[in-house]
């Protein structure tokens, strides 16, 4: 009989291709995820894992068994669910993983929504980086996260997620105040090619979402300056510091001294914001009105 907790186990090495990042994420030590990772060859009968370079890697038997692994796993969420369900009364706490712009357009008015539907859920909010927010879901840390899509970001029909799509935003140009295309009517993002970029650091998905578009538009960004602070950003383009894009909504009552703040025309960096949980968690009663005011919230964004 296979043991469901070192399933887990096997899938946190495979996201995390290492036993020791693995062991982190679980907050056990390496020689406790070795010990679990041999017991469970020894329940199935097959090797599962083999080092390449400074990781490890599944064999096409360890392939076979994820597979299974994630359907185990969903499942097991799922029978919390209803279990929860049935015990009746949604009361507890949800943890979310959140980016800093998405807490304050979009989570801080869904806490207080649920503070008035659903007062006996309490939300304990983890400010991180919409790429960290589903490893937190994944690894256990967190029970939603509100995530931005990017280049290297679980796919949509991840079988380890459930998604929930909220919004979806334009970057607009920040200029310079004195910027010569400041007045300009019509700016195209391949204007700004000679110009030097501030920007999030790699690693940030804004940073990706930028840098497509500028490969979209027939150039890359010679990016001199970075922060994941907008407000940074914001206030070294008004120093002369450079361009940058900017999502509209982290623009919204921010301080625009000095700069010029314009659309782009033509295709243009777009961020998509969703809330994910782990596969068969959508439904819990306490994470189903989570999700839903976060709908909510979303749905009284301002588009323009």
């Amino acid at each position: 009989m296979i043991d469901p907790r070192r399933l887990r186990i096997l899938r946190a090495v495979a996201d995390h291709r290492t036993v020791t990042a693995a062991a982190a994420a679980l907050y056990l030590t390496p020689s406790a995820v070795s010990q679990q990772l041999a017991a469970l060859e020894q329940e199935t009968g097959h090797s599962l894992l083999t080092r390449s370079g400074r990781g490890v890697r599944l064999t096409a038997a360890g392939e076979i068994l994820l597979t299974h692994a994630h359907a185990v796993l969903a499942q097991l969420e799922r029978a919390e669910s209803e279990l929860a369900d049935y015990a009746g009364g949604a009361a507890g706490e949800v943890t979310v993983a959140a980016f800093a712009t998405g807490i304050a357009e979009v989570l801080a008015p869904a806490i207080r929504d649920l503070a008035d539907r659903s007062p006996g859920i309490r939300v304990r909010v983890r400010d991180s980086e919409g790429d960290e927010s589903l490893t937190l879901v994944l690894d256990g840390e967190a029970d939603l996260a509100l995530a931005v899509e990017y280049r290297g970001a679980p796919r949509a029909d991840d079988v380890r997620l459930a998604r929930v799509p909220l919004y979806a935003e334009p970057f607009d140009a920040v200029l310079p105040g004195g910027h010569p295309l400041g007045q300009d009517p019509h700016l195209a993002l391949a204007d700004l090619a000679a110009d030097d970029w501030i920007g999030p650091y790699p690693g940030n998905p804004c940073h990706d979402v930028v840098l497509l578009a500028c490969e979209q538009a027939g150039f890359e960004p010679r990016l001199v300056h970075s922060s994941d602070d907008f407000r940074a950003v914001v206030a070294l383009a008004g120093a002369g510091a450079g361009v940058a894009l900017v999502p509209r909504s982290a623009l919204r009552g921010m301080e625009l001294k000095d700069t010029v703040v314009r659309p782009v025309e033509g295709p243009a960096a777009t961020r998509r914001v969703f809330a994910a949980v782990r596969r068969g968690a959508e439904r819990h009663p306490l994470i189903r009105p989570v999700l839903d005011a976060l709908a909510g919230s979303a749905a009284g964004l301002p588009t323009g």
